[in-house]
């Protein structure tokens, strides 16, 4: 997106008190969107910049077109020039523990009182009720929301290879934001916007709910499961690759067949349908592994495509680095970093009116934009 385009939050002004995932992936959301996110860091800075292992690519992941202020909230005179500063902004985001802001005074009942049009976002745990005082990561929600028993084997529940609460949690605050900010463009009011980690998870699972519901019989693990489809499945193939094959149509069964010169299995009355073939998954499923096994995925992707049938490699995230349709489609730009270097990021996963919002600035080093940001204040800082 060229950086003289407008933006659709062009003349939004965002204070974010964030760490971590969550809270930053919705201040990101809006200054992809052309909001000026302006992050609060302590002095120091954001401890998430310097997060090891896991954690190593958080904050370059979920910062970028923001501008760094160092302020020290914990302190009267940082809450006061905290204050000041959200008074010249149309929306807070904090996702720090419950209770925490309202010791400084930064809390939304505290300042929507000086500032009547504040829209105030809130990422936590749990919205209200017996758990909200709980302190809670993405893997504490996982196991308590359904998502790591429906994700794991039998007997072994696991946590989703991703940070998915966090992020969806950061979405669903950006989309609460939007919502407001529409709301008060009739009402002239803001109003406090909540996002949490754990009434995410459950939303990702209310699919498997409502199948109880409908069933009344307990689910299986995702590993354990019984497909509605007969050929949904990883194969392994000729040295020891791997190709996911979801042939979910029986048009697609047939085609399947074809590729694989097998249309005997095709003629077989037993795999005629879907649901004969789902009966028949235990006799199916080895037959077309054995198959395949003869096969190379570079010589079989390309008739697979062809011939209209959902496949997928099995791909590890540095292979993303170097993925030619997110290149290609404009997903994967470079960035440059808080210590001058480089690197590649993924962009939001949307266009709008063909375009991709982008990076329009460098990732911020810490309190960057302290002086720019707080000369807009001096008087009010002063008084």
């Amino acid at each position: 997106m060229s950086m003289a385009t407008s933006l659709p939050l062009d003349g939004i002004r965002v204070v974010e008190f964030t760490h971590m995932v969550m809270g930053p992936t919705c201040g990101m959301i809006l200054a992809d969107l052309g909001a000026e996110v302006i992050k609060v860091e302590p002095p120091g800075g954001d401890k998430t910049r310097r997060l090891p292992g896991l954690g190593i690519g958080f904050f370059r992941t979920f910062n970028r077109n923001k501008k760094s202020v160092v302020i020290d909230i914990a302190t009267p005179e940082g809450q006061a020039a905290a204050g000041d500063l959200i008074g010249e902004c149309d929306v807070v985001i904090e996702n720090f523990r419950p209770g925490l802001m309202r010791d400084f005074g930064l809390d939304y009942d505290t300042l929507s009182r000086r500032y009547p049009r504040l829209v105030y976002a809130s990422h936590k745990g749990f919205l209200p009720g017996p758990y909200d005082k709980r302190l809670a990561l993405d893997e504490v929600v996982q196991m308590m929301g359904g998502l790591a028993y429906m994700t794991g084997p039998v007997g072994r529940p696991l946590r989703a290879g991703a940070s998915v609460n966090d992020i969806m949690g950061g979405m669903f605050g950006a989309i609460g934001i939007l919502a407001a900010l529409r709301e008060r463009d009739r009402t002239g009011r803001g109003q406090e916007v909540q996002s949490a980690l754990f009434e995410n998870c459950v939303f990702l699972c209310a699919q498997h709910m409502q199948q109880y519901a409908m069933t009344h019989e307990p689910l299986p693990p995702m590993p354990a499961r019984v497909s509605a489809w007969s050929v949904y499945d990883v194969f392994t193939l000729a040295q020891g690759e791997q190709l996911f094959i979801g042939a979910v149509s029986d048009k697609q069964f047939v085609a399947l067949c074809d590729v694989l010169h097998r249309p005997d299995l095709a003629a077989e009355p037993r795999f005629a349908t879907n649901s004969q073939r789902v009966a028949s998954r235990s006799e199916l499923i080895p037959l077309l592994s054995e198959v395949l096994s003869a096969h190379r995925v570079a010589e079989l992707v390309p008739k697979l495509e062809g011939a209209g049938i959902p496949y997928a490699p099995i791909v590890r995230p540095e292979q993303l680095l170097d993925d030619p349709h997110l290149k290609a489609s404009g997903g994967l730009v470079p960035m440059t970093t808080d210590d001058g270097g480089t690197t590649d990021v993924v962009l939001l996963p949307l266009t709008m009116g063909g375009r991709r919002p982008g990076v329009r600035q460098a990732l911020a080093r810490i309190g960057e934009h302290t002086q720019e940001i707080l000369q807009r204040i001096k008087p009010r800082v002063s008084r």
